[in-house]
């Protein structure tokens, strides 16, 4: 195995860089599932060298599954700092499931809470006017995903920016950006170095749905006003705070200026020699090596056990 197992539990180091490339560089909705499928990708291979670490740490202990050949001298060697690592990954697994567990519970009660609220409202299609004098709007997925709004924040805005708020809500739906914020949070629960990518991921969430608003619209300008209006005036009500950590506002000044720009560029690939295309390379590069790393380790680990089981 030697330092190939720790390869891939170290490289999320390199979530900083296309991070914050990605949210300046790439469009919008090419940037957050850049950023979804990196975080996937590196908190897999993490969280299989850390398994691997808990069966080495697991060997010694009384009453273990492995073969009784695993407690040679000549495997123990082949397995380098067994003594430490390998049980130190015993408490990290055990962090890394009651997070991962805690997150989906809050999440799935979150949703079903909220949903039930719902329940006794008329049938408005997938909006929802939500009688409350505390102003806000956001998404909330499901089956069928609602939009959900108070009558503060319909009162707030004009027609025409109601329809690019409740437009801009409707793309998190139809772009299932809960999935992406979900799946890049659990990557930052099993490695805690991904968790800047969240960040990251929220804005460029928010700039997709800003961008889809705008097309929806056919107007930037307003729909800038209609993102600045609708932060400025939100408070989270209590259902909204149901679900804040899954319809966050993102920076919003940033998105305003977003919007009174041109339209972002939607190439396949990025050139190789732009700010774009290095994030695209540190994130093909990192993700690969890791997955190489983490391969690597787990077929050092299968020889080593099937050695030490084989009859000499």
């Amino acid at each position: 195995m030697g330092v190939f197992v720790y390869l891939p539990l170290v490289l999320p180091l390199t979530a900083l860089p296309i991070a914050r490339l990605a949210e300046q560089h790439l469009h919008p909705r090419r940037a957050a599932r850049l950023l979804t499928t990196v975080a996937v990708i590196l908190a897999s291979c993490s969280l299989v060298c850390l398994g691997l670490l808990v069966v080495v740490g697991t060997a010694q202990l009384p009453g273990n599954p492995l073969p009784d050949g695993w407690s040679d001298d000549e495997v123990r060697e082949a397995v380098p700092h067994d003594a430490f690592a390998g049980k130190a990954s015993i408490l990290a697994l055990v962090a890394v499931t009651m997070a991962c567990g805690f997150t989906l519970h809050r999440h799935y009660r979150f949703r079903a809470r909220a949903h039930r609220a719902l329940a006794g409202l008329p049938d408005g299609g997938d909006l929802a006017v939500l009688p409350d004098d505390v102003p806000y709007a956001y998404a909330l997925p499901g089956s069928p995903g609602r939009v959900m709004v108070s009558t503060a924040m319909l009162t707030a805005l004009d027609p025409a920016e109601r329809r690019a708020l409740l437009a801009h809500e409707r793309a998190h739906l139809a772009g299932h950006h809960h999935r992406l914020l979900l799946a890049t949070r659990l990557a930052g629960c099993v490695n805690p170095l991904l968790r800047p990518l969240q960040a990251a991921l929220v804005y460029s969430t928010e700039r997709w749905a800003d961008e889809e608003a705008a097309r929806a619209t056919g107007d930037r300008r307003l729909t800038a006003r209609a993102v600045g209006k609708a932060a400025l005036i939100s408070r989270p009500g209590p259902r909204a705070a149901a679900v804040a950590g899954f319809a966050a506002a993102g920076p919003v000044p940033r998105r305003v200026a977003a919007l009174l720009g041109p339209v972002p560029s939607d190439r396949g690939w990025p050139p190789a020699l732009t700010p774009a295309g290095a994030a695209a390379f540190v994130a093909a590069a990192g993700t690969t090596v890791s997955a190489l790393s983490a391969l690597n380790a787990a077929v050092a680990l299968y020889l080593v056990l099937e050695a030490a089981t084989t009859p000499l």
